[in-house]
């Protein structure tokens, strides 16, 4: 969602008028990516660095959104499509690859299911909450959620798989909450998780295919009236690159610091890595979903949850599966602790049941958000 044009590619009421905007209010904190940098070098406290970083994460992604938009304005469906799936998600994977090369495998299964429930539960709770607000309901696109919800399933079945293996024929159990950052659970496994990774590659290749080919009517964004893209394709590219290069510094300082700071300010690795860094990383997305949703668009509000969270699931799970065994110390299996399970299960089933009918409500999102309120009540204490 972009900010409205004056006709001139600037927003109405200038700069300061756009930055005090419900759009531009991500760059007001742009000002923490440059003091991220200074109390790194300065070897300041880590849970202050930790915090800085994971403020400056916001802005970045938020640029890094606009230009991708922008792109996406200008290259038609398909490749508008492909570019919003591939970009929409960066920021949490370069996050994750960071962490990866750490050998931080838990903290990064933690991001990857609270970036899954997060979309399903936070975000579309807040949209349907927010959205019904004054209304008797809301409506969307029941049957393109349906496809989402299904694909949702799909992958839950998949990253279920490996953890029934280590259970039942394995040797070992599932991992501990605050355990060793790394479990080997031999060959087998690792094997095991690399081939579900690349099966979850395909469905998302056939996936693109579906709703950007074969069932492109179905899938067509609603395009909002008082957009207007004004940028040029090479300022979209060079501002899309830049952010790149602020979100890699930045997940660097904030995967550099999150040892240390976890233990000063009293929150397990699990916590930080299932709530805290899920939640910067798509706080940009997060808000336009609710955007959206006050002005009646729950279809696109829709897709952003519950999209977001089957690309996650489908791309950024099994590419890091896949990474790790090139970077980092060990490959890391796709086996998840028993709350990461049970978060997963509970998610995609009320995902399925909520998008269901194609009506939503207030106190269907209220619900939702008491659902994710309960998760992290449980994670903190685990």
């Amino acid at each position: 969602m972009n900010a409205v044009s004056n006709g001139e590619g600037g927003p109405r009421g200038g700069p300061l008028g756009f930055l005090f905007s419900a759009d531009g209010w991500p760059y007001l904190l742009a000002v923490s990516i440059p003091l991220a940098i200074v109390l790194d070098v300065a070897h300041a406290s880590s849970a202050l660095i930790f915090a800085t970083a994971v403020i400056g994460l916001i802005p970045a992604a938020a640029m890094m959104g606009r230009a991708t938009e922008e792109l996406a304005a200008r290259s038609g469906p398909g490749i508008g499509g492909l570019l919003n799936v591939t970009f929409g998600n960066f920021p949490e994977l370069i996050v994750a690859v960071f962490a990866l090369n750490a050998g931080l495998h838990e903290v990064v299964k933690a991001s990857l299911v609270g970036s899954i429930i997060g979309n399903i539960l936070l975000v579309m709770g807040a949209a349907m909450f927010v959205g019904g607000l004054g209304r008797e309901g809301q409506s969307f696109n029941a049957k393109a959620a349906a496809v989402q919800s299904s694909m949702l399933f799909l992958t839950l079945a998949a990253l279920i798989m490996p953890a029934a293996y280590v259970l039942i024929a394995g040797d070992g159990g599932l991992p501990r909450v605050n355990g060793p950052d790394h479990v080997d659970y031999g060959p087998a496994v690792e094997k095991l998780s690399a081939i579900v990774a690349v099966i979850l590659l395909l469905a998302y290749a056939a996936g693109l295919v579906f709703s950007l080919v074969t069932h492109r009517s179905l899938f067509n964004p609603v395009e909002g009236d008082d957009a207007d893209f004004a940028w040029p394709v090479r300022r979209s590219v060079a501002v899309l690159a830049g952010a790149a290069v602020v979100v890699g510094v930045m997940s660097e300082i904030l995967v550099g610091s999150i040892e240390v700071a976890s233990e000063s300010i009293g929150l397990s690795q699990f916590f930080v890595g299932v709530i805290v860094i899920a939640i910067a990383g798509n706080a940009a997305e997060h808000w336009v979903a609710v955007l959206v949703a006050v002005k009646n668009k729950m279809d696109l509000a829709v897709n952003i949850a519950v999209g977001s969270s089957a690309q996650v699931a489908l791309t950024v799970a099994p590419v890091l599966v896949l990474l790790s065994f090139f970077i980092g110390p060990h490959p890391m299996p796709l086996v998840f602790n028993g709350f990461e399970l049970a978060a997963m299960v509970i998610a995609v089933l009320t995902a399925n049941q909520v998008t269901s009918d194609g009506e939503s409500n207030w106190f269907e999102g209220l619900q939702l958000l008491a659902l994710y309120a309960v998760f992290g009540v449980a994670f903190y204490f685990a």
